[in-house]
């Protein structure tokens, strides 16, 4: 399984970006769960959003709740991670993850089998 990030960008205080993740697989997309998760400099990664298999699920991280959305289209193996209002804090390297077991939404790292290279994200103040 592959998973490429797209969508890195530096954007200022209060714009918008779009993550992209494509997935490569020998099962179909849709029996993946797919979370994206990120890393700032010196901290932890942490989750951010997850989406369940056939999008009618989400849950977000109380950090991004209400200006991150995460999407997908199963059509296209790709899932998306709409980012609006970001903040400074919002700077890291954003990862996709894919969830093989897909049955219930999770937001625990131990839970994705497959990983995304990452992409940045830098806000500037």
């Amino acid at each position: 399984v592959q998973l490429q990030a797209s969508g890195r960008g530096l954007v200022q205080a209060g714009g918008s970006l779009r993550l992209s993740c494509a997935v490569s697989s020998g099962r179909t997309f849709n029996s993946y769960a797919m979370g994206w998760f990120r890393q700032a400099p010196g901290k932890e990664r942490e989750f951010v959003a997850a989406i369940s298999w056939n999008g009618g699920s989400t849950v977000y991280a109380d950090a991004v709740q209400g200006r991150f959305t995460i999407s997908r289209d199963n059509a296209k193996n790709t899932v998306f991670l709409q980012m609006k209002n970001l903040a400074p804090e919002d700077t890291a390297v954003y990862y996709c993850a894919a969830d093989s077991y897909g049955v219930a939404l999770t937001t625990k790292m131990y839970d994705y089998d497959y990983w995304g290279q990452g992409t940045q994200v830098t806000v500037s103040s």
